[in-house]
Formats: structure tokens, C-alpha cells, sequence
């Protein structure tokens, strides 16, 4: 079963890439030209690039978002082609590199009978809390190393690719696969401890990439059938669930509904996404809705002051009362340039798109104030804010430090 449910998301992944590339070429109708860049652009505000440094091929043709962490000054970083290594935050200089061999095959896959290999197909972003890195693979497994090395202190085989970032709370390692599972791993050991499965999931859907958000003993997660979880941290025990989606359609296309992006916390509040679904806020204690407004999108969102901001799924970039739910504005310059999910940058929300620029929005009404460009491959993790600085990592690994000059 374990095969079966890799090589249909690996289908999906290569649908989006062939997607992409029609992206380029225009040739079917039913495909949006991206909007093109002003040329007469005058940016409002100038972005110093303080280093650029590369991992790896990054995420190669998989599909995956990989994205850096940083943690206590240093950035860490993965690929799909095995390799794992640190970075100084603040200058880009190499600290640790390490590369595991990977295997040859079908994206990493091989061995007989179709039986995956483990190997250092890195899949979802690292994690770091104290003495502990967890990353998760194409093939199932997670591995637990020391951040200040590289070096390996446990591995864990799970039932599914790891595709998202697992969460670290506590003494616990959450992972979630593709095969709809959620993990409680022993942060020391590895060792399970606890799986919640959500049961059938639908037979069309994305790639998950949301990482599991840990507060409070509560673990929240959405689903692949538009749904916003929270379980108890302690033995996995769904204590509710709210519908982000409602799965309506004619076809599996139309009824895709997947909760793939980030879910936020604010104090007691819960913020939430799906395709074909709502934005939706809810009471973290008892899953109550408190207001939603139809909104799809398949990215994270992103909070800064009194607003929540999304792209949805044309590219168009969005700011939210966070409050009532209210739109403030929305600006469709970049539309159909397949945007990454935001990030808030001090007055600027920061969004980087497929042909490897970066734009800085104003907060305030969403003008275009910067762009630069990191690369000609496509951007599409979201990019990282720790403090004044802006972290962003295209598909071919290259990585771009960016600040904004002062006022």
C-alpha cells in the first residue's frame, strides 16, 4: 500500500510540473498567461542582497516546497538528492555539509518488486528545537540528526513520503505523510508512540506541505479533504474537526479541497485555508467557527498587525481583517505568475513567483514597492522572515538572503 500511495502523489507532482511548463508555452487555451512585469517599474523602497549560497539540486523536478529553517543564527537546509547542511544566517558561509547516497531509480526509488530503498531523498524542511534536526524522506522515513553536525542519532520508517516539515514539541517529533497519517514520534529515540490516520483519503488530491502546529498539548493539521484537526498531543486522540471545504464538484478536479497550507495560531484563534474552500478563523479550545470567507488557495497564509494576508489561486495577493474577515484589498498584478504563499516583512508582504523573482507589497494597500531576482527557476516555498532578514530557495537550491534598506 505504501508504494501504491508514492507513486500516485508522484503522478500528481508531475501533473503540476507538466502544468508549469504549459505555464511557459501558452499553447493550451484553457492556460492564463502570467501577467507581465512593469517594465517602467520604479520600486519605493531598495532590497540589499546579503548573500546567496546554494544546496544540493534542491527540489529538483519532485514537486516538493523546500524550504530553510533558521534557528539560533544558523540556517539549515535539505535536497532531494541527499545532500543536508548549515549555514551561517547572517553571512551564507558553510558551516557543516553532509550527503547521503541516494538511490537510482524511479525518483529515488528502486530495489525489487518496487520495494523503496532508503535513502537521502529529503522531502520536507528540517526542523530544529535544541539538540535535535528532524527531516523527513521521499521514502517514508524520518531521520533525527544533531543540528550541530549533521550527525545521525536515529531513523524512523513511517507508511508514506514526508512531504511537509515535521513539527518538534517537546519530547515529540509530529510528521504527517502523504498517505493521510499523523505521527507522535519520541523525540530521543525515534520510536512511535502514536498514528492518527484520518481513513480514506480522496483518490485525487495534492501534495501535502502544511506542517502539523503544535500549542498548547494540541496538535492541528489540515487534511486532504478540506478539514482543520486538532488532536491531543499526548496519544494522538482527535478531540475535533472543522470543514474548511466543502468537497462540492462534478468532477474529482472540481471537488479538490486539500487544507494543505500552514495553520496559524493567534492567542486562541485558529486561521485556516483550503482549495475550493474559505479562509476561515476558528476558536482553538473548541473548534468553533468564528467567521469565514470563501477563499482558495493552495499556499500558507501569513499574519502581520491587524491583518491576515493569502494569494489565492489565481496569483492574486490578499489582505484580510483578521478580525471580522473582511477583505482590505487585493492586488492582481502578479496574477497567474504562480505565487508562493506570503510572508511579512516589517511594511512589505514579501510573495516570490515561478519565474524566480521576488516582490515586496506594501501592508497598507498592496502596491508594488520592490522585486529582484534570485534565479530564472521557479520559487515555490514560501519565503522565511527572521527578523530583518528574508530567506528564499528555489527549485534548483539556490538560496537568497535579502534585507530592506532603513527608512
Amino acid at each position: 500500500m505504501k508504494d501504491v500511495v508514492k507513486k500516485s502523489a508522484w503522478l500528481l507532482a508531475l501533473g503540476s510540473l507538466a502544468l508549469l511548463a504549459g505555464c511557459n508555452s501558452f499553447k493550451k487555451k484553457n492556460i492564463e498567461p502570467p501577467t507581465p512585469l512593469d517594465k517602467h517599474f520604479t520600486p519605493t523602497v531598495q532590497v540589499s542582497k546579503v548573500w546567496t549560497a546554494r544546496i544540493g539540486d534542491g527540489a529538483g523536478i519532485s514537486g516538493v516546497r523546500l524550504r530553510p529553517t533558521v534557528v539560533d543564527g544558523v540556517l539549515y537546509a535539505v535536497s532531494t538528492d541527499g545532500k543536508i547542511a548549515a549555514f551561517d544566517a547572517a553571512s551564507g558561509k558553510q558551516l557543516w555539509e553532509k550527503t547521503t547516497k541516494v538511490k537510482k531509480g524511479w525518483f529515488g526509488f528502486g530495489g525489487k518488486k518496487g520495494k523503496a530503498i532508503p535513502d537521502g531523498s529529503y522531502a520536507g524542511s528540517p526542523a530544529v528545537a535544541g539538540n535535535l534536526l528532524a527531516v523527513g524522506t521521499l521514502d517514508g522515513y524520518v531521520y533525527g540528526m544533531n543540528p550541530k553536525d549533521g550527525s545521525p542519532l536515529w531513523s524512523s520508517e513511517l507508511d508514506s513520503e514526508v512531504t511537509a516539515a515535521p513539527a518538534i514539541s517537546g519530547d515529540l517529533v509530529i510528521a504527517r505523510t502523504q498517505d493521510g497519517r499523523v505521527y507522535g514520534l519520541d523525540a530521543a529515540t525515534g520510536k512511535r508512540r502514536w498514528v492518527y490516520d484520518q481513513g480514506t483519503v480522496p483518490s485525487l488530491s495534492l501534495r501535502g506541505y502544511g506542517t502539523p502546529l503544535a500549542a498548547n498539548g494540541v496538535v492541528f493539521i489540515g487534511s486532504d479533504d478540506g478539514k482543520l484537526v486538532a488532536l491531543r498531543q499526548d496519544n494522538g486522540e482527535k478531540l475535533w474537526e472543522q470543514r474548511l471545504a466543502n468537497g462540492d464538484g462534478r468532477t474529482d478536479i472540481e471537488r479538490l479541497d486539500d487544507a494543505d497550507g500552514t495553520i496559524l495560531l493567534d492567542g486562541s484563534t485558529l486561521y485556516g485555508s483550503a482549495y475550493h474552500g474559505d479562509l476561515t478563523a476558528i476558536d482553538g479550545p473548541s473548534g468553533r467557527p468564528l467567521w469565514s470567507h470563501p477563499f482558495s488557495t493552495y499556499t500558507s497564509l501569513s499574519l502581520g498587525g491587524s491583518a491576515l494576508y493569502g494569494v489565492d489561486d489565481q496569483g492574486e495577493v490578499w489582505a484580510f481583517d483578521r478580525s471580522s474577515g473582511s477583505d482590505m484589498w487585493k492586488d492582481a498584478k502578479l496574477k497567474y505568475r504562480w505565487l508562493t504563499g506570503p510572508a511579512v516583512q516589517g511594511n512589505y508582504v514579501v510573495v516570490a513567483d515561478a519565474y524566480g523573482f521576488v516582490h515586496w507589497l506594501q501592508t497598507s494597500d498592496g502596491a508594488l514597492a520592490a522585486r529582484i531576482r534570485l534565479s530564472k527557476k521557479p520559487i515555490q516555498a514560501q519565503p522565511l522572515v527572521v527578523g530583518d532578514t528574508v530567506y528564499v530557495e528555489d527549485v534548483k537550491g539556490h538560496i537568497g538572503a535579502y534585507r530592506l534598506a532603513a527608512h
